[in-house]
Order: structure tokens, then sequence, then C-alpha cells
């Protein structure tokens, strides 16, 4: 298995957290639902620091090294500005009252209000 992060610094483009909310919203995550070889794919941002990007978990380093598609990058104009991949060691998954990990966080808006209020 293999973990991939990557992370934009979003200062020089036009693109914000919640400009790409919308990309996620509108195309993104769906897109990505039916990508063979990924096991997760988790968006995250911190607007602190004006980053945006993903970890991506993946069932072997052959899917994770496949060409993966561009929109984000082309979106924001440039690609990540760190991208890093590792190999897993061991994984869990805890006990949550989740039926399942997708669709989840707070830029899809049908499950904003489950996960804020956790």
């Amino acid at each position: 298995m293999r973990a991939v992060i990557a992370w934009w610094d979003l200062d020089g483009s036009a693109q914000t957290v919640d400009s790409l909310r919308e990309f996620l919203r509108d195309e993104a995550v769906d897109g990505w639902a039916g990508f063979h070889g990924l096991l997760l794919k988790v968006w995250i941002a911190d607007r602190e620091r004006n980053r945006w990007g993903a970890v991506q978990l993946w069932e072997s380093a052959e899917a994770a090294g496949r060409p993966l598609p561009t929109r984000a990058a082309e979106l924001i104009g440039f690609p990540p500005t760190e991208r890093l991949s590792f190999e897993v060691e061991a994984t869990t998954e805890g006990i949550h009252r989740f039926p399942s990990l997708a669709r989840l966080g707070s830029a899809l808006s049908a499950d904003r209000d489950l996960v804020e209020r956790t």
C-alpha cells in the first residue's frame, strides 16, 4: 500500500479554499469515486496558511504511480507545491457511527450538518 500527500500553496493562484470546495462538490469527489486502486482520498485545507491538498491511500505502489487526473492543477494553475509518497506500514479503522467514509466533509453540503455536529 502507498499513501500520497499532495499540497498546494495557493498564494499566486486565483483559486481559494472556497472555490476549490465548489470544484469538490461539482466534479472531483464523484470523479475520483470510481478510480481503480484508490482506497480512500481525503481532501484537506489549511485556511491560515492558504494551502489545499489531499491525502490518498492506494492499494499498491503501481496504482499510486499511474497518471492521475490533473483538473485541480489546471484550476490552480500549477502542479502541487509538494507531493510526497510513503509506504504504508499498517492501517486500522476505529469504531464510528458513519456507515461509510465516502462523501463526508465540510465541502459537501448534504453532509455538512452531520459532520459539524461530531
